[in-house]
């Protein structure tokens, strides 16, 4: 299963490692706040529209970083972009712990998010572009599978700090650790080289003219529409995966009556099996492409996720249940980071990759926000299952739309072929 580790060289062992800790920590501080909803809608006197709404901005934010991000990348570079966004966002959620107030709250979230979602473009682009082809696929659903590591760590810290500190205090304390990824740049900076291919384009001086041109060249002709059904596949993979895992501890608290410690229990099950699926996921789109394993895993997410929410199951068979439900929703994020890379020319591949997948995240964040809105006249089972069923479904036409690109060459990615570029 991970035999392509000892096939690949020093340099891109060292990348690896550095977009998996990157993506491990992306995901410990998003986590910790859905982890956290219950205590801040308590401490704050918060709705569930209030808490879905923090959410919801912070995927705009995360959206506008990852564009953002990207297009640095392009421009000062795929390592250097990393690093910055990695302090940012660590800054953020250090002073989440600090807020008094919906207010606050609501900024610092806001602003993390612009962090988040920098550095997976400027990760993604980085590994995507270090790693041989022959492994892209498989490499790129292993450092996704980070999430998972990472989601883990945050249910660990949850449940170990709100059995040694007060409730009130203990949510604070879990934002409080949020400083510590930071640690991670001074690693980055002593091993990580550049790509190749960034390293040629500074050498031929094909970097973009200024930050707006990179940024305004995944529009120009050839590339408008992979760019267009780009971002509606972003769409379609982020709104489902965040509706049903915004609302899923909260959803096991108050719908089922678990208590914290069985919330964790469950959740354990879901993170391993998140994990399990990045990787089978990174297996199967060397083999049968890109596009097929997106519809794949999308057919099965909708069917999973339903089962889950709206049948009666006794709580033996939601914990079996769990497992093919963070299977599922694992595939479609791990297939996206060498599917986007593969669309875009060199030049503008940063930006390309981060407007892709990031820009779903702007009108994704409305599903959180409308699970959280619908849950105030149905149940939050039924909020969530409908707003998955939409999401997963808009991703399954757009992978259809877009064409194979499965052992393409980021070296030589030319950008007129995809004008009108017809799926395979």
């Amino acid at each position: 299963m991970f035999s392509w580790y000892r096939q690949i060289t020093s340099r891109e062992r060292k990348t690896f490692w550095a977009c998996f800790g990157g993506w491990s920590l992306d995901a410990l501080e998003v986590q910790m706040f859905g982890l956290a909803i219950p205590a801040l809608i308590a401490a704050f006197s918060l709705t569930k529209a209030d808490a879905g709404l923090i959410s919801g901005l912070t995927l705009v934010t995360s959206a506008i970083g990852g564009w953002l991000g990207g297009t640095l990348s392009d421009r000062y570079g795929r390592v250097r972009t990393l690093q910055w966004m990695i302090l940012w966002f660590s800054f953020f959620t250090f002073l989440s712990a600090f807020v008094t107030g919906f207010y606050p709250l609501l900024f610092v979230k806001a602003m993390q998010g612009f962090g988040i979602g920098g550095e997976w473009a400027a990760g993604a682009v980085l590994m995507a572009e270090t790693i041989n082809p022959k492994y892209r696929g498989k490499v790129m659903g292993t450092v996704q599978s980070a999430w998972a590591v990472g989601w883990g760590l945050a249910v660990g810290l949850f449940t170990l700090i709100y059995s040694l500190v007060p409730a009130e205090y203990a949510w604070r304390v879990m934002f409080f650790v949020g400083l510590l990824p930071s640690l991670l740049i001074i690693w980055v900076r002593r091993n990580v080289p550049e790509p190749d291919s960034f390293q040629r384009l500074q050498k031929d001086k094909a970097i973009p003219g200024s930050f707006f041109s990179s940024m305004a060249g995944i529009f120009r002709p050839e590339l408008l529409r992979v760019t267009l059904l780009g971002g509606l596949l972003g769409l379609g993979a982020h709104g489902g995966y965040h509706a049903v895992m915004t609302w899923l501890p909260t959803f096991l608290k108050t719908e089922r009556n678990l208590s914290v410690l069985n919330s964790g229990g469950y959740l354990a099950v879901i993170i391993f099996a998140f994990w399990c699926g990045c990787v089978a996921s990174g297996l199967l789109i060397d083999r049968i492409g890109r596009r097929k394993n997106i519809l794949l895993f999308a057919l099965c997410c909708v069917l999973t996720v339903q089962a889950y929410v709206f049948f009666p199951l006794t709580n033996t068979q939601m914990l079996f249940l769990g497992f093919p439900l963070g299977f599922f929703a694992a595939g479609i994020p791990a297939s996206l980071g060498s599917f986007f890379n593969e669309l875009y020319p060199a030049d503008v591949r940063g930006a390309g990759v981060g407007f892709c997948y990031n820009f779903g995240r702007v009108l994704s964040a409305v599903f959180p926000f409308l699970v959280g809105h619908m849950s105030e006249s149905m149940s939050l089972g039924s909020a969530i299952g409908i707003d998955a069923g939409i999401a997963y479904g808009v991703a399954m036409v757009a992978a259809l739309c877009l064409p194979e690109t499965r052992g393409r060459n980021l070296e030589s990615t030319p950008a007129p072929h995809m004008a009108g570029a017809v799926a395979k």
